[in-house]
């Protein structure tokens, strides 16, 4: 009786990744020294400031460009080798669409290529592209654009799918479908590591959000965790018709100082509020040591 190997648990494993370029005085570290694993079936969102490294990181997943120095591994082999297997899909910002073909044209062309394409009317359907599927491509918003990529990131049924900024010139309720469709596809085993500038949509839709700064992992956690990171809590009122704020380190300086202001009959509106998403990575990324 023959069997069937298991798919992987770890889907990406890099270890000791650097990327340099230029040299001497002029070396720019893009990557820096990164340690990272991902296993099957997470929804990992990678967030960092401009020019953190999270581009470099994702070309060496993918295998665009080589590391300066460590290794990485996806679905147990190289990024050359993975993505010649068609185990990658990946969704870049921009390029690679003909603008006078249709957008079932586009998709119809792509599966061609491959040896065991999923049927192009399910991935018109999951891209929600059915309704402009003979539509030219060059007639198509950004939004659409984006997502004819994934339709075509999808086309291999890959067990990774990699997406840089994936959602750019989506509507709300555009990238609302896009994310319900990444948890199915995530329900289904599929790995789905995305970068974006979308603190909400990291938030929301990630189970787990790695942030670089400076070609370094700086935190890797769930969102509720790098919320906890930052445990302040920022009070407001209002003092003779004038707002005050002010940020206190925890929720027991939050009660005590929330007490001290009620018993001051001038103070109004006072409001109490945890530190969001967005101040966990203001703070961590900040340059200044204040």
């Amino acid at each position: 009786m023959s069997t069937t190997a298991a798919p992987p648990t770890t889907v990406i494993r890099a270890t000791g990744l650097h990327r340099h370029f230029g040299a001497g005085d002029r070396t720019v570290r893009a990557v820096d020294g990164i340690d990272l694993t991902v296993h099957r079936g997470e929804i990992v969102g990678l967030l960092g400031p401009n020019g953190a490294g999270k581009s470099t990181l994702i070309d060496l997943i993918l295998g665009l460009t080589t590391p300066t120095a460590g290794t990485v591994d996806v679905v147990g082999t190289t990024p050359a080798a993975a993505v010649a297997d068609q185990r990658i899909g990946a969704v870049m910002q921009s390029g690679g669409l003909l603008p006078d073909l249709t957008v079932a044209t586009t998709v119809r062309m792509i599966a061609s290529t491959y040896p065991h394409p999923r049927p192009v009317d399910d991935l018109l359907e999951l891209a929600d592209l059915t309704a402009i599927a003979h539509r030219r491509v060059g007639r198509c918003s950004g939004g659409e654009q984006q997502r004819l990529r994934f339709a075509l990131a999808l086309v291999g049924d890959p067990e990774l799918l990699i997406l840089d900024e994936p959602t750019a010139g989506m509507d709300a309720t555009a990238r609302h479908r896009f994310w319900d469709t990444m948890a199915d596809r995530a329900a289904e085993g599929t790995t789905v590591v995305f970068a974006t500038h979308y603190l909400e949509e990291a938030q929301n839709f990630a189970r787990r959000i790695v942030l670089v700064d400076d070609g370094r992992i700086t935190a890797d956690a769930s969102p509720d965790e790098l919320r906890e990171y930052d445990a302040g809590r920022v009070l407001t009122w209002t003092r003779d018709g004038t707002t005050c704020t002010e940020d206190v380190p925890d929720a027991a300086a939050s009660d005590a100082r929330a007490r001290t202001l009620l018993a001051d009959p001038a103070v109004s509106d006072l409001r109490i509020a945890a530190h969001t998403l967005e101040d966990t990575f203001l703070r961590l990324t900040r340059k200044d040591p204040s």
